[in-house]
Protein backbone atom coordinates (compact mmCIF):
# COMPACT_ATOMS: atom_id res chain seq x y z
CA UNK A 1 0.00 0.00 0.00
CA UNK A 2 2.69 2.38 1.21
CA UNK A 3 5.09 1.43 -2.30
CA UNK A 4 1.64 1.79 -4.27
CA UNK A 5 1.30 5.45 -2.62
CA UNK A 6 5.33 6.34 -3.46
CA UNK A 7 4.37 5.33 -6.96
CA UNK A 8 1.84 7.23 -7.70
CA UNK A 9 3.14 10.22 -5.84
CA UNK A 10 6.37 9.66 -8.14
CA UNK A 11 4.16 9.67 -11.58
CA UNK A 12 2.01 12.74 -9.96
CA UNK A 13 5.78 14.72 -9.25
CA UNK A 14 7.28 13.67 -13.23
CA UNK A 15 3.70 13.71 -15.13
CA UNK A 16 4.91 17.06 -17.43
CA UNK A 17 8.68 14.98 -18.23
CA UNK A 18 6.46 12.05 -19.48
CA UNK A 19 3.86 13.53 -21.01
CA UNK A 20 7.09 15.44 -22.56
CA UNK A 21 8.83 11.78 -23.52
CA UNK A 22 5.62 10.67 -25.37
CA UNK A 23 5.50 13.62 -27.26
CA UNK A 24 8.46 13.49 -28.48
CA UNK A 25 8.12 9.42 -29.35
CA UNK A 26 5.11 10.15 -31.05
CA UNK A 27 7.09 13.05 -33.22
CA UNK A 28 9.85 10.51 -33.75
CA UNK A 29 7.38 8.14 -34.62
CA UNK A 30 6.07 10.08 -37.09
CA UNK A 31 8.80 11.53 -39.03
CA UNK A 32 10.65 8.15 -39.81
CA UNK A 33 7.09 6.79 -41.00
CA UNK A 34 7.22 9.80 -43.32
CA UNK A 35 10.34 9.18 -44.76
CA UNK A 36 9.46 5.29 -44.94
CA UNK A 37 12.40 4.19 -42.86
CA UNK A 38 13.10 0.96 -42.33
CA UNK A 39 10.66 -0.76 -39.42
CA UNK A 40 13.21 -2.14 -38.04
CA UNK A 41 15.62 0.82 -37.28
CA UNK A 42 12.77 2.52 -36.32
CA UNK A 43 12.23 -0.64 -33.15
CA UNK A 44 15.66 -0.64 -32.68
CA UNK A 45 15.94 2.99 -31.62
CA UNK A 46 12.47 2.71 -30.10
CA UNK A 47 13.72 -0.26 -27.80
CA UNK A 48 17.12 1.55 -27.04
CA UNK A 49 15.23 4.69 -26.08
CA UNK A 50 12.53 2.89 -23.64
CA UNK A 51 15.51 0.72 -22.21
CA UNK A 52 17.07 4.29 -21.27
CA UNK A 53 14.45 5.46 -20.45
CA UNK A 54 13.40 2.75 -17.39
CA UNK A 55 17.42 2.95 -16.27
CA UNK A 56 16.46 6.64 -15.22
CA UNK A 57 13.39 5.98 -14.18
CA UNK A 58 14.36 2.92 -11.93
CA UNK A 59 17.46 5.23 -10.90
CA UNK A 60 15.45 8.64 -10.19
CA UNK A 61 12.69 6.73 -8.58
CA UNK A 62 15.42 5.28 -6.09
CA UNK A 63 16.62 8.26 -5.48
CA UNK A 64 12.71 9.49 -4.72
CA UNK A 65 12.09 6.67 -2.12
CA UNK A 66 15.30 7.52 -0.38
CA UNK A 67 14.24 11.41 0.03
CA UNK A 68 10.82 10.45 0.83
CA UNK A 69 12.05 8.25 3.74
CA UNK A 70 13.99 11.28 4.73
CA UNK A 71 11.47 13.57 4.96
CA UNK A 72 8.95 11.08 6.58
CA UNK A 73 11.65 10.73 9.21
CA UNK A 74 12.46 14.25 9.58
CA UNK A 75 8.58 14.80 10.01
CA UNK A 76 8.01 12.63 12.66
CA UNK A 77 11.35 13.91 14.49
CA UNK A 78 10.54 17.58 13.90
CA UNK A 79 11.23 19.05 17.18
CA UNK A 80 14.69 17.51 17.45
CA UNK A 81 15.49 17.50 14.23
CA UNK A 82 15.25 21.28 12.98
CA UNK A 83 18.50 21.38 11.23
CA UNK A 84 18.68 18.04 9.54
CA UNK A 85 16.41 19.22 5.92
CA UNK A 86 17.44 17.35 2.93
CA UNK A 87 19.89 19.05 0.85
CA UNK A 88 18.34 20.85 -2.34
CA UNK A 89 18.87 19.00 -5.72
CA UNK A 90 17.42 21.89 -7.70
CA UNK A 91 17.27 25.92 -7.49
CA UNK A 92 13.72 25.48 -6.79
CA UNK A 93 14.58 23.52 -3.50
CA UNK A 94 17.08 25.72 -2.68
CA UNK A 95 14.78 28.51 -2.71
CA UNK A 96 11.74 26.33 -0.39
CA UNK A 97 14.80 25.74 1.81
CA UNK A 98 15.89 28.56 2.52
CA UNK A 99 12.54 30.07 3.12
CA UNK A 100 11.74 27.30 5.87
CA UNK A 101 15.52 28.53 7.55
CA UNK A 102 14.87 32.04 7.82
CA UNK A 103 11.24 31.08 9.24
CA UNK A 104 12.58 28.74 11.79
CA UNK A 105 14.91 31.32 12.86
CA UNK A 106 12.02 33.64 12.76
CA UNK A 107 9.93 31.27 15.13
CA UNK A 108 12.77 30.50 17.19
CA UNK A 109 13.30 34.59 17.81
CA UNK A 110 9.91 34.66 18.90
CA UNK A 111 9.75 31.62 21.29
CA UNK A 112 12.98 33.38 23.29
CA UNK A 113 11.19 36.50 23.24
CA UNK A 114 8.13 34.80 24.76
CA UNK A 115 9.87 32.31 27.09
CA UNK A 116 11.70 35.43 28.51
CA UNK A 117 8.44 37.75 28.78
CA UNK A 118 6.72 35.01 30.56
CA UNK A 119 9.36 34.12 33.18
CA UNK A 120 9.60 37.68 33.65
CA UNK A 121 5.98 38.01 34.84
CA UNK A 122 6.21 34.87 36.59
CA UNK A 123 8.98 36.24 38.76
CA UNK A 124 6.89 39.54 38.85
CA UNK A 125 3.64 37.92 40.01
CA UNK A 126 5.47 35.23 42.46
CA UNK A 127 7.28 38.34 44.34
CA UNK A 128 3.61 40.41 44.03
CA UNK A 129 1.80 37.15 45.79
CA UNK A 130 4.44 36.90 48.65
CA UNK A 131 4.59 40.41 49.05
CA UNK A 132 0.59 40.97 49.44
CA UNK A 133 0.51 37.65 52.17
CA UNK A 134 2.18 40.34 54.73
CA UNK A 135 -0.55 43.09 54.40
CA UNK A 136 -3.59 39.77 54.54
CA UNK A 137 -1.63 38.22 57.24
CA UNK A 138 -1.93 41.73 59.50
CA UNK A 139 -5.64 42.52 58.36
CA UNK A 140 -6.11 38.50 59.25
CA UNK A 141 -4.43 39.44 62.59
CA UNK A 142 -6.54 42.99 63.82
CA UNK A 143 -9.50 40.92 62.52
CA UNK A 144 -8.99 37.85 64.95
CA UNK A 145 -8.60 40.69 67.98
CA UNK A 146 -12.03 41.28 68.00
CA UNK A 147 -15.22 38.67 67.59
CA UNK A 148 -17.98 40.55 66.08
CA UNK A 149 -20.29 40.39 62.44
CA UNK A 150 -18.55 42.48 60.80
CA UNK A 151 -15.70 41.18 61.35
CA UNK A 152 -16.37 37.46 60.39
CA UNK A 153 -17.63 39.05 57.54
CA UNK A 154 -14.65 40.79 56.42
CA UNK A 155 -12.16 37.85 57.64
CA UNK A 156 -14.39 35.86 54.72
CA UNK A 157 -13.98 38.40 52.12
CA UNK A 158 -10.56 38.77 53.19
CA UNK A 159 -9.71 34.69 52.79
CA UNK A 160 -11.92 35.12 49.15
CA UNK A 161 -9.26 37.58 48.30
CA UNK A 162 -6.43 35.03 49.25
CA UNK A 163 -7.61 32.43 47.41
CA UNK A 164 -7.55 34.56 44.33
CA UNK A 165 -3.87 35.51 44.92
CA UNK A 166 -3.02 31.88 44.93
CA UNK A 167 -4.91 31.27 42.29
CA UNK A 168 -2.55 33.56 39.87
CA UNK A 169 0.51 31.84 41.50
CA UNK A 170 -1.28 28.32 40.37
CA UNK A 171 -2.57 29.93 36.92
CA UNK A 172 0.98 30.91 35.82
CA UNK A 173 2.52 27.61 37.59
CA UNK A 174 0.02 25.11 35.59
CA UNK A 175 1.09 26.71 32.49
CA UNK A 176 4.30 26.93 33.00
CA UNK A 177 6.98 24.43 30.51
CA UNK A 178 9.30 23.40 33.98
CA UNK A 179 6.97 21.43 36.27
CA UNK A 180 7.81 21.57 40.37
CA UNK A 181 5.43 18.24 40.85
CA UNK A 182 6.94 15.94 43.39
CA UNK A 183 5.46 12.18 43.31
CA UNK A 184 5.00 10.45 46.36
CA UNK A 185 2.51 8.12 48.17
CA UNK A 186 0.61 10.17 50.45
CA UNK A 187 -2.01 9.88 53.15
CA UNK A 188 -5.13 11.51 51.44
CA UNK A 189 -6.97 11.65 55.11
CA UNK A 190 -4.66 14.26 55.61
CA UNK A 191 -4.75 16.14 52.58
CA UNK A 192 -8.70 16.17 53.30
CA UNK A 193 -8.55 17.40 57.07
CA UNK A 194 -5.91 20.59 55.95
CA UNK A 195 -8.12 21.85 53.30
CA UNK A 196 -11.33 21.27 56.11
CA UNK A 197 -9.88 23.40 59.03
CA UNK A 198 -8.70 26.15 55.88
CA UNK A 199 -12.20 26.42 55.25
CA UNK A 200 -13.55 25.90 58.96
CA UNK A 201 -14.23 29.38 59.65
CA UNK A 202 -16.37 30.00 56.19
CA UNK A 203 -18.29 26.13 57.40
CA UNK A 204 -19.35 28.61 60.84
CA UNK A 205 -20.08 31.75 59.20
CA UNK A 206 -22.92 30.23 56.97
CA UNK A 207 -23.76 27.47 59.24
CA UNK A 208 -23.16 24.49 56.95
CA UNK A 209 -22.75 21.44 58.03
CA UNK A 210 -20.14 19.34 57.20
CA UNK A 211 -19.77 15.52 57.15
CA UNK A 212 -16.55 13.30 56.46
CA UNK A 213 -15.51 10.19 57.61
CA UNK A 214 -12.01 9.59 58.06
CA UNK A 215 -10.25 7.66 55.41
CA UNK A 216 -7.09 4.81 55.70
CA UNK A 217 -6.17 5.62 51.67
CA UNK A 218 -3.11 6.29 50.21
CA UNK A 219 -2.79 7.76 46.94
CA UNK A 220 -0.01 8.42 44.55
CA UNK A 221 0.23 12.10 43.76
CA UNK A 222 1.40 15.68 44.54
CA UNK A 223 0.32 16.89 47.78
CA UNK A 224 0.04 20.49 46.60
CA UNK A 225 -1.04 20.36 43.39
CA UNK A 226 -4.28 17.72 45.04
CA UNK A 227 -4.53 20.24 48.06
CA UNK A 228 -5.25 22.97 45.70
CA UNK A 229 -8.20 21.09 43.49
CA UNK A 230 -9.88 19.79 46.60
CA UNK A 231 -9.68 23.63 48.35
CA UNK A 232 -11.10 24.44 44.73
CA UNK A 233 -14.07 22.04 44.80
CA UNK A 234 -14.84 23.09 48.75
CA UNK A 235 -14.82 26.35 47.70
CA UNK A 236 -17.25 26.05 45.02
CA UNK A 237 -19.43 23.68 47.33
CA UNK A 238 -19.44 26.54 50.15
CA UNK A 239 -19.75 29.38 47.73
CA UNK A 240 -23.10 28.14 46.17
CA UNK A 241 -24.07 26.16 49.36
CA UNK A 242 -26.81 28.58 51.72
CA UNK A 243 -28.06 26.11 53.71
CA UNK A 244 -27.35 22.17 54.50
CA UNK A 245 -24.72 20.33 54.35
CA UNK A 246 -21.57 19.38 52.40
CA UNK A 247 -20.55 15.57 52.58
CA UNK A 248 -17.05 14.46 51.68
CA UNK A 249 -16.59 10.33 51.09
CA UNK A 250 -13.73 8.22 49.43
CA UNK A 251 -14.49 4.92 47.76
CA UNK A 252 -12.90 2.03 48.14
CA UNK A 253 -11.64 2.23 44.54
CA UNK A 254 -9.88 5.83 45.67
CA UNK A 255 -13.14 7.88 44.34
CA UNK A 256 -13.12 11.25 45.94
CA UNK A 257 -16.52 12.95 46.38
CA UNK A 258 -17.85 16.32 47.42
CA UNK A 259 -21.23 16.53 47.85
CA UNK A 260 -23.29 20.06 48.34
CA UNK A 261 -26.68 20.55 48.84
CA UNK A 262 -26.79 24.38 46.75
CA UNK A 263 -28.48 25.79 43.97
CA UNK A 264 -26.53 22.91 41.66
CA UNK A 265 -25.86 23.15 37.88
CA UNK A 266 -27.55 23.99 34.86
CA UNK A 267 -27.89 20.77 32.28
CA UNK A 268 -26.52 23.01 29.88
CA UNK A 269 -23.26 24.56 31.90
CA UNK A 270 -22.19 21.12 33.35
CA UNK A 271 -20.05 20.52 29.93
CA UNK A 272 -18.41 23.48 30.00
CA UNK A 273 -18.06 24.22 33.42
CA UNK A 274 -14.35 23.35 33.02
CA UNK A 275 -13.19 25.74 30.08
CA UNK A 276 -11.43 28.63 30.59
CA UNK A 277 -13.65 31.55 32.10
CA UNK A 278 -16.92 30.18 31.84
CA UNK A 279 -19.06 31.20 34.75
CA UNK A 280 -22.14 29.54 33.44
CA UNK A 281 -25.62 30.68 34.89
CA UNK A 282 -24.59 30.40 38.54
CA UNK A 283 -21.49 32.64 37.73
CA UNK A 284 -23.50 35.67 35.90
CA UNK A 285 -26.00 35.57 38.54
CA UNK A 286 -23.20 35.99 41.35
CA UNK A 287 -21.46 37.85 39.69
CA UNK A 288 -17.87 37.40 41.33
CA UNK A 289 -17.15 34.42 39.21
CA UNK A 290 -13.95 33.96 38.06
CA UNK A 291 -14.67 31.38 36.03
CA UNK A 292 -10.79 29.90 36.83
CA UNK A 293 -11.13 27.93 39.69
CA UNK A 294 -12.49 24.70 37.60
CA UNK A 295 -10.61 25.28 34.39
CA UNK A 296 -7.15 25.44 36.96
CA UNK A 297 -8.93 22.19 38.92
CA UNK A 298 -9.22 20.16 35.78
CA UNK A 299 -5.75 21.57 34.35
CA UNK A 300 -4.31 20.16 37.50
CA UNK A 301 -5.76 16.78 37.72
CA UNK A 302 -4.84 16.17 34.09
CA UNK A 303 -1.29 16.76 35.23
CA UNK A 304 -1.53 14.41 38.13
CA UNK A 305 -3.42 11.68 35.76
CA UNK A 306 -6.57 12.22 38.15
CA UNK A 307 -10.47 12.29 36.23
CA UNK A 308 -12.74 14.89 37.83
CA UNK A 309 -16.19 14.81 36.81
CA UNK A 310 -19.64 16.46 38.00
CA UNK A 311 -22.91 15.47 38.56
CA UNK A 312 -25.49 17.76 39.90
CA UNK A 313 -29.00 18.75 39.70
CA UNK A 314 -30.43 21.95 39.66
CA UNK A 315 -31.91 23.21 42.94
CA UNK A 316 -30.38 19.83 44.73
CA UNK A 317 -26.50 20.20 44.78
CA UNK A 318 -24.02 18.89 42.96
CA UNK A 319 -21.24 16.43 43.71
CA UNK A 320 -17.93 16.14 41.89
CA UNK A 321 -15.81 13.13 41.72
CA UNK A 322 -12.14 13.21 41.50
CA UNK A 323 -10.71 9.76 40.95
CA UNK A 324 -7.23 9.29 42.68
CA UNK A 325 -7.07 5.73 41.54
CA UNK A 326 -3.34 4.99 39.51
CA UNK A 327 -2.71 1.77 37.70
CA UNK A 328 0.48 -0.52 39.76
CA UNK A 329 4.11 0.30 37.42
CA UNK A 330 4.99 -3.22 36.38
CA UNK A 331 8.83 -3.86 35.84
CA UNK A 332 9.88 -5.80 32.78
Amino acid sequence: MKKGKLILKYIYQYRYTAACFLLFALIFAAVFLLYDLEAEAVLYASLLCILAAAVIIAVRFVNFCRRSREREYILKNLLIMTEALPTPETPAEADYTEMVNRLRDENAGIITKYRKERTESIDYYTAWVHQIKTPISVMQMILQSEDSDEHRELSAELFRIEQYVEMVLCYFRLDSESSDFVFKKYDLNEIIRNAIRKFAPQFVRKRINLKYEPTDVTVLTDEKWLSFIIEQLLSNAVKYTERGEITISVSDDKILSITDTGIGIAPEDIPRIFEKGFTGYNGRADKKSTGLGLYLSKKAADKLSHKISVESTVGEGSTFYLDLSSKPLEIE
